[in-house]
């Protein structure tokens, strides 16, 4: 069997748990339509757990069906673009929906995002309004742009009475990223109070939505992979990617799941595995804006959670966390982890200490979050999983558009019913991106991994982030993973300096454990990799730090460490 049809067989589909098919049956159904069934048949199920804030299905419709009727009466209408430029708080969750329900498309913006950044998303999708956290409303002036309108809300609004001055300590912890100018904001025409939106009984007339093709969401990429590009994605899209990932994991049941949702919802993973799942599966969101270990840990318990969705920084920080026993982490059914590499030192300690598994997955902005994921039952450490059903995955040879023998690394390439149709307004990076191949539109990820004879795909590097030297191809990735088995290595970050001798000189950003800080030389790190890496996988320049820069999910940034060195250059 030759190796493209090795890929198109599907040998990953032997391992699917029980009762879950190659392909599920998709329905072309709208967001808001499916938020609506799915609020009839839990209406007094609590949808929302906001700091102690209870919001029901049923009371949240009616939030969602209010502001929706309010961006109607403003003039927001199908087919125009409006940004969420906000926290993890309900006023995302009602925003998110009433905007959908209009018809109109969601753009989210990152919260950390500069004015410069805000400005190029605002400018580049066009957008014709914004909902902004009263605290970021600063950035949005700056950027000297008119808007249809401008929506602002407050962290306080949705929290009870008594815990009010809440928002003050949660405003302190965001504080720690976001730059809180004084700033007195002037309501009057064009720039609204999100809550007075929400004082009308009109109800928001009828859009017609065609799911395959009408815009829903219109992330940015960004973080590792270049300058940002807004990402088309369909309700559609969506519709496709909840349902693949909640039929790939059955244990999962409508009207009794309870989610921790400390993910940020303006990225996708927060915003599809946390925000959109959970309103389809009838679950209870607990949301935190920021991800305190605290909180978390306490709600484990207190609110019977049984989902738990993370990054790698997270349980890397919370295995070693001096509280983290306080909490049953059996009574999870799931523990999910995606958006970077699960480094396996941080996998066996979370095991040794909580005495559970971490679920590793895959996605991209470009798959609605999801493509991957680990069957239940058949968890393999180290690999990010499957492709769920629905999915096409292959591995091409990244030069020629080969596919590759089972076992080889090659460029990852995706097709399925989630994957977005390319990027707005730039028909020249999506002609890039994409490639026919047997017949099928595929989605080139540029993400370097193999698959095996049992179809677990592993992830070795980003083409970008591929070392060259001396004639050798060497993945940071590889270089990363052995740093993090030194036991005094917390953090490390690996990254090739131009050489004109050699191509690249391998160079290693570490951070130490508190305890070994200056006390461990630059010598013993190479010491250390001599005795259990090829000898042009040593790194010959190594940096301490005492962090490393992340993106907003916390992925190390390989990309900001490139641009450091380019600028001491």
């Amino acid at each position: 069997m030759g190796a493209a049809n090795i890929y198109l067989s599907k040998p990953w589909c032997r391992f699917y748990p029980e009762g879950v098919p190659e392909l599920i049956d998709l329905p072309r159904v709208a967001i808001p339509d499916q938020f609506d069934r799915m609020a009839g048949r839990f209406g007094n199920r609590t949808a929302v757990y906001f700091y102690g804030r209870k919001i029901k299905y049923s009371e949240l419709k009616k939030e969602v069906h209010r502001f929706a009727a309010s961006l109607h009466r403003l003039g927001i209408k199908k087919g125009d673009r409006v940004a969420l430029y906000l926290l993890n708080t309900p006023q995302f969750i009602i925003a998110y929906l009433a905007i959908l329900k209009v018809g109109a498309v969601v753009t989210p913006i990152s919260p950390v995002y500069t004015s410069a950044e805000v400005k190029h998303q605002l400018t580049d999708s066009g957008a014709e309004a914004i909902v902004c956290q009263d605290i970021l409303y600063d950035n949005v002036l700056k950027t000297g742009l008119k808007l249809q309108a401008a929506i602002i809300t407050e962290i306080a609004g949705y929290l009870p009475p008594l815990k009010r001055a809440l928002g003050k300590s949660i405003i302190s912890r965001v504080a720690r990223d976001i730059e809180i100018p004084a700033i007195d904001i002037r309501y009057g025409e064009g720039v609204y109070r999100f809550q007075e939106l929400l004082r009308t009984d009109a109800s928001p007339p009828p859009v017609e939505i065609d799911p395959l093709s009408d815009l829903a969401v219109l992330p940015y990429t960004g973080g590792t992979t270049g300058p940002p590009k807004g990402v088309m994605l369909t309700h559609y899209n969506l519709i496709a990617t909840q349902m693949q990932t909640t039929g790939f994991w059955p244990i999962m049941k409508e009207g009794k799941e309870v989610i921790i949702a400390f993910l940020p919802f303006y990225h996708i993973y927060g915003q599809i595995v946390a925000m959109i799942n959970g309103l389809f599966l009838g679950a209870e969101i607990v949301l935190f804006t920021t991800a305190d270990f605290d909180d978390i840990i306490y709600s484990i318990d207190s609110r019977r959670a049984t989902l738990l969705f993370g990054v790698p920084t997270f349980f890397e920080y919370l295995k070693e966390y001096d509280k983290t026993d306080r909490a049953d982490w059996r009574r999870l059914k799931l523990i999910t982890c995606g958006a970077d590499t699960l480094h396996g030192k941080t996998v066996a300690s979370w095991e040794e200490r909580t005495g559970t598994s971490i679920m590793e997955g895959y996605g991209m902005t470009e798959t609605t979050a999801v493509s991957h994921a680990n069957p239940l039952g058949r968890n393999r450490a180290g690999s990010f999983g499957v492709p769920v059903p629905n999915v096409e995955a292959a591995i091409v040879d990244p030069d020629t558009g080969e596919f590759c023998p089972v076992g080889e690394v090659g460029e990852l390439i995706l097709s399925g019913p989630n994957i977005t149709s390319g990027y707005w307004n730039n028909p020249a990076e999506t002609a890039r991106v994409f490639v026919e191949l047997e017949g099928r539109r595929w989605l080139k990820t540029g993400d370097l991994v193999r698959m095996n004879e049992e179809g677990y795909f592993y992830f070795y590097d980003r083409k970008r982030d591929l070392i060259k030297y001396k004639g050798y191809s060497i993945f940071a990735r590889d270089i990363e993973e052995y740093l993090y088995r030194h036991p005094q290595i917390k953090a490390a970050g690996v990254i090739g300096v131009p050489d004109r001798k050699v191509g690249q000189l391998i160079k290693a950003i570490v951070v130490l454990e508190n305890e070994a800080r200056g006390k461990i030389s630059a010598e013993e790190i190479k010491e250390f990799c001599r005795q259990g890496l090829a000898h042009y996988k040593v790194p010959k320049i190594i940096e301490f730090r005492g962090e490393l820069p992340q993106t907003d999910v916390g992925k190390i940034s390989r990309r900001e460490l490139r641009e450091e060195l380019e600028e001491v250059e």
